[in-house]
């Protein structure tokens, strides 16, 4: 199906512009409160590890949540996937996490719906008709927008709970679901719930936050069709391609102040948990005016282990970056990539191809490539690049059968540290950077839902580098299971430390250990256990870079 992009019409109205990006995002935002609230599993409900956005009818992002960077950067290529696999029609809701098709990695599930309405003289009503091809408003009834959500899962199958462990392919990564529909015509798909809860871990939960993520996208559907009703449905959709268009002027600008040049860097990750060796990755990135290109060519080859990146993944990272060097407020929409290019070769470990594993490259490798992007750019912005963060996510799973109801459980969370110096502060300690945006679970939370004690949560003191501006300082969290259980952790800075800028020193490498009887030993940075009950996991986490010489 063809479909077409709307551009804007003439002049716009500034103060009516910032109307609709208000009333665009804040519908994306609702989506995700709405979601928060009604999920069951405490790695949405708690740490918020979702991602709502708004997209037009033509499948570009319109307004985005502020929610998690690695979901909003790649969910248009998911929304692209499911609009090129599946005419959506009226009460059709498509799922998907297939990497290879617009996904990051499994767990990541992402739903799709179209926001259908009718165009006439009388009040816009959600139509039940199916959609008709090469449609164009308003003559015709057509999917005015298209709402999407993005949660991780705790679960979604494999070898390991967590569905986080070091399977060498995606099919040991747990289940991979293409775009299919799991409501059509306003009516679930119980066929395909029980296909995919039957291979899940705690499917009663998992199915209670797929229902949450379902009402999610009624919310941003209401509210759009509200939005028509009230401003009209032309004006509606001219506006969003006005906001899409400033978008990228506004990029263009940014780009523009940073000085034409050829921009290069490298770093690596310690390893993909497989080999000892390290896996690195290199960038060069060209100022030209206002365009960008961010080349990654030289990068290594994809791995056996679960750190490769899709497409996806890279391009999120990339569009991060740059929104970070504008300083106003801006929408997140469509616009913002549309003045840089990015050159992902494929087969590499920031292009992996099918049927590579890829776990960690939504989380691990994703901040890599933040890493190496800032330490390029900051040869052409020394004022403003910070050092480096932690550089990981530090991504622990537990899971086991709770002995207080006999049901089977899996916790995952990421784990905060230290943020980077900047050129004129001192890095923040104990919270979560870059591309993740989520929150620690509470300590109150974790004990009620899974037989988990939290034995020690605390700053780990002077592990952020020193400098004029010290790197933030990383964190010290313990884990004791209540039951026999299986930890997984997919790490990295273990090796290679987070680099300090302008003379600064780098941080502290993390570490993590297991307490077993009284007695401590070292752990690898990625691997899976099993504990016995009383058992500890302790994560130290990397501190970040200082900036400037102290």
């Amino acid at each position: 199906m063809k479909r077409t992009q709307s551009k804007p019409q003439g002049s716009f109205d500034p103060t009516t512009l910032e109307i609709y990006r208000a009333l665009f995002t804040s519908a994306a935002e609702e989506m995700g409160i709405a979601l928060r609230r009604t999920a069951f599993s405490p790695n949405i409900k708690e740490r918020r590890d979702y991602s709502c956005a708004v997209f037009d009818g033509s499948g570009r992002v319109i307004a985005q949540g502020d929610h998690m960077p690695v979901h909003l950067g790649s969910m248009p290529m998911a929304v692209a996937a499911a609009l090129n696999e599946i005419n959506i029609a009226p009460g059709d809701v498509i799922a998907l996490n297939d990497p290879f098709a617009g996904g990051t990695h499994l767990p990541d599930v992402t739903l799709v719906m179209g926001v259908f309405g009718k165009v006439g003289s009388g009040q816009l009503a959600v139509s039940s008709k199916k959609l008709k091809p090469n449609c164009q408003l308003p003559t015709a009834n057509c999917p005015l927008f298209y709402v999407a959500n993005r949660a991780h899962h705790a679960d979604i199958g494999g070898a390991t709970p967590g569905s986080m462990g070091m399977a060498t392919d995606v099919y040991g990564e747990g289940l991979r679901i293409p775009p299919v529909r799991i409501m059509r015509d306003g009516v679930f798909c119980e066929d395909i719930m029980r296909l995919l809860l039957a291979n899940v871990r705690a499917s009663d939960e998992r199915r209670a936050d797929f229902e949450a993520q379902l009402g999610s996208l009624q919310t941003g559907a209401t509210r759009l069709l509200e939005i028509t009703g009230r401003r009209g449905v032309r004006e509606s959709l001219e506006y969003a391609a006005h906001l899409i268009a400033y978008s990228a002027r506004i990029m263009r600008s940014a780009i523009a102040a940073i000085p034409d040049g050829i921009y290069e860097a490298q770093d690596a990750l310690d390893d993909d948990g497989i080999s000892k060796e390290e896996v690195p990755l290199r960038v060069r990135v060209t100022i030209k005016g206002e365009r960008a290109r961010v080349d990654f060519q030289g990068s290594a080859p994809q791995v056996a282990g679960a750190i490769n990146a899709v497409e996806a993944i890279t391009v999120s990272a990339v569009a991060y970056v740059f929104r970070c060097l504008i300083g106003v407020d801006v929408p997140a929409s469509a616009g913002l990539m549309e003045p840089i290019e990015v050159i992902a070769p494929r087969g590499t470990i920031v292009n992996a191809t099918h049927p590579a594993s890829v776990a960690g490259g939504n989380v691990e490798t994703s901040q890599r490539i933040v890493d190496v992007i800032f330490k390029a750019l900051a040869l052409a912005l020394p004022d403003k690049i910070p050092a480096a963060s932690q550089g990981t996510m530090n991504n622990l799973t537990i899971g086991g059968v709770d002995p207080r109801n006999g049901r089977e459980f899996a916790y995952y969370e990421t784990v905060a540290g230290g943020m980077g110096a900047r050129p004129a502060l001192n890095g923040l300690s104990a919270v979560h950077t870059h591309m993740t945006n989520s929150l620690n679970t509470p300590v109150e939370a974790l004990e009620y839902a899974y037989p988990l004690r939290v034995r020690a949560y605390a700053i780990r003191k002077n592990s952020g580098g020193k400098g004029k501006h010290r790197g933030g300082d990383g964190v010290i969290r313990e884990i004791e299971t209540l039951a026999d259980a299986q930890v997984s952790l997919l790490a990295d800075r273990r090796k290679l430390t987070p680099y300090g800028l302008s003379g600064g020193e780098e941080g502290t490498a993390g570490r993590d250990e297991i307490l077993h009887q009284g007695r401590t030993r070292p752990i690898t940075s990625k691997g899976s256990w099993k504990l016995s009950k009383g058992d500890r996991i302790r994560i130290k986490t990397p501190g970040g870079g200082g900036h400037g010489k102290s």
